[in-house]
């Protein structure tokens, strides 16, 4: 088949003005006029038969073709430059720029200790962490790779799971003292709870318990709801109520004794935290570099019964409020379940369960 050269030249085209945010800036990095620039999106339109990005004075942008368009080449174009940079010798060579998307809490418990550490090791990187609670959409904005606690979302984004970690109820001595120890979880709307805003649908995330297969939901009622978990540990040590977190970062709390767990004999909920980078195909260095450190500083005891395979996250039905349906635990993949082919285990369940606090 023969190589349409100038295709490639249009997206090339088409990435650089996504990239840059217009065409000046795109003629520029191309040394060509900003109407050459225009004249090759257009090309570039007129060849998919789809208008690709929103033209007016002040700004330029991808319309919903061209956001989809540009998903699916973007990873292309970043291979293209990879094998030209393996031709050359330097495919292991970790530099340039890595955007990092990262949840908060990992972000201060885990990267900020050790980054200066990962920058030392690869002196031709620069790193930009964008710490928030929401994964956003990483090829517009163009993320390399992002590190979020909780389910994967519908996407066509390739997600490899890192860990899990248990949901704990904890609080600190002197609330117990004060208002009781509850004996179970339906005891607990006697409580004051700390509350955890989903940034998703900004309401309070639903409260569950499992034990043994079992699964009790407890309606609960706080006058404190909160986004930041660091700050929701805080309060809860300073004996303002009952929290629900993550197990991953309270080893400090309960070992010193500020806070301390309740119901533990109904703590075996599991709560997963994903790596997630836009390409199907072989990442970049400095992105196989990035996922390496992480893995490397995460403790060991909080790798039990985690996965290491990574997959195209399947699109899945949505359940009531626009929230998804969590997926079973995905096993092991198959070289070919890798590349987004859904395997074993990855149903939706029968019934609508809403995410759990990632807190």
């Amino acid at each position: 088949m023969a190589f349409d050269g100038r295709l490639l030249g249009g997206i090339s085209v088409l990435a650089a003005v996504v990239e840059t945010g217009n065409f000046v800036r795109a003629a520029e990095a191309f040394g060509l006029t900003q109407s050459g620039i225009s004249r090759a999106v257009a090309r570039l339109e007129a060849r998919v038969g789809v208008r690709l990005l929103d033209r007016t004075p002040r700004a330029v942008s991808l319309t919903d073709e061209g956001r989809r368009f540009h998903a699916q080449v973007a990873p292309l174009l970043a291979g293209l430059d990879e094998a030209t940079s393996e031709a050359a010798g330097a495919a292991s060579a970790v530099r340039g720029r890595l955007r990092v998307n990262v949840d908060p809490w990992f972000a201060r418990l885990v990267l900020a200790p050790r980054l200066s550490g990962f920058l030392a090791a690869h002196p031709q990187l620069s790193v930009e962490l964008l710490v928030r609670d929401a994964l956003g959409d990483l090829v517009s904005e163009g993320i390399d790779v992002a590190v979020r606690f909780g389910e994967p979302e519908p996407s066509g984004l390739i997600a490899r799971k890192l860990l899990e970690t248990r949901i704990l109820a904890c609080a600190a001595p002197a609330y117990l003292a004060r208002r009781g120890r509850p004996r179970h979880p339906r005891d607990l709307v006697r409580h004051e709870c700390l509350l955890f805003r989903d940034p998703v649908t900004g309401r309070p995330f639903p409260w569950e318990f499992h034990r043994a297969g079992k699964v009790v939901e407890v309606e609960m009622t706080g006058r404190l709801v909160m986004n930041d978990l660091a700050t929701k540990l805080t309060a809860c040590a300073a004996g303002h109520g009952i929290a629900q977190s993550i197990e991953f970062g309270l080893d400090s709390f309960l070992a010193s004794g500020e806070l301390v767990q309740i119901l533990a004999d109904w703590a075996e909920e599991r709560f997963p935290l994903y790596a997630y980078h836009p390409s199907r195909h072989l990442p970049p260095a400095k992105v196989r570099a990035f996922l390496e450190f992480v893995v490397a500083s995460i403790p060991p005891a909080s790798k039990k019964e985690t996965g290491t395979s990574s997959r195209k996250i399947r699109r899945t039905r949505t359940a009531s409020f626009g929230r998804p349906i969590t997926s079973r635990p995905i096993p092991p993949a198959s070289p070919i379940q890798s590349f987004g082919r859904p395997g074993p285990g990855t149903e939706p369940r029968a019934k609508p369960k809403p995410k759990h606090d990632p807190s």
